[in-house]
């Protein structure tokens, strides 16, 4: 449980709750507001202390509507401790017509961390039915090792999904595909075997999956799993088979079931 928790404005995080008997906490993380709009700026700090076990996950989909003036923002920093767990999960990311959104995590990990965040872009409704209506996503991911001797990168993860303006039907664009699902582990036991299992699991799927391994620092390494998919559904399941097969082989729990509806 928090040995601190504070929230202002717009959004919310509810009580802690256990969805098995790990003795892994979770928290949800509520925006009552609905969606993010042009100019909104969001803010989470996270700091999972030495041992502890943490889910974060949002109750909904994070909702970005038209963004005139300027884009829409979420500032999010991490940092881990010894030995902790955290499991990022949160819903997809929808962004609707002229919506534009920028998302910057900054995260810090000490070598015994483990770190697992899974996340789905999908094109939100558009009245003429056209596929790409969105602006812009910026999404970038900057890891951190932080040792006694100081704090090195260990790897930046930068997307930018800018549809072209030419392209509504979007046959041209993301190899034809209407979503994007990202799976980023940073753990001391990832390594290529772990990289090739991930890989054949998401061969099972209808999805266009790349793989990448960064190099070791400090005994700890990052993965990043990119995959496209015209369906949100298949991406989370492919998301979640990911995350179940390290829950069970690094953890030995099941995988989790985090439908909200």
């Amino acid at each position: 449980m928090a040995t601190h928790q504070y929230h202002r404005g717009a959004l919310r995080v509810l009580r802690p709750h256990y969805l098995d008997d790990s003795g892994q906490v979770c928290y949800v993380v509520v925006n009552p507001g609905g969606a993010y709009l042009g100019a909104d700026l969001y803010v989470l700090d996270v700091e999972v202390g030495d041992g502890a076990d943490l889910l974060l996950t949002t109750q909904s989909a994070t909702k970005i509507y038209r963004t005139p003036g300027s884009f829409a923002e979420q500032r999010m920093s991490v940092r881990l401790g010894e030995g902790s767990r955290l499991e990022l999960a949160p819903d997809q990311v929808i962004a609707y017509r002229e919506a534009s959104y920028r998302q910057n995590t900054h995260i810090t990990v000490r070598p015994t961390s483990s770190l697992m965040m899974a996340e789905v872009i999908t094109p939100g409704w558009s009245p003429d039915g056209a596929s790409f209506r969105y602006e812009e996503l910026r999404l970038r991911n900057e890891i951190r090792v932080e040792t006694d001797a100081g704090t090195r990168l260990l790897a930046l993860d930068n997307l930018l999904v800018r549809p072209p303006l030419d392209d509504v039907t979007g046959t041209g664009f993301m190899e034809g595909y209407s979503h994007l699902g990202s799976l980023v582990v940073v753990d001391a036991r990832v390594d290529q075997a772990l990289a090739d299992d991930l890989h054949r699991l998401a061969e099972k799927f209808d999805a266009y999956t790349g793989v990448s391994l960064s190099a070791t620092m400090d005994g700890i390494t990052a993965l990043v799993l990119r995959s496209l998919s015209n369906s949100t559904e298949k991406l989370n399941t492919l998301l979640g088979g990911c995350s179940g097969l390290l829950r069970q082989r690094w953890y030995g729990q099941a995988p989790l079931n985090l439908r909200k509806y």
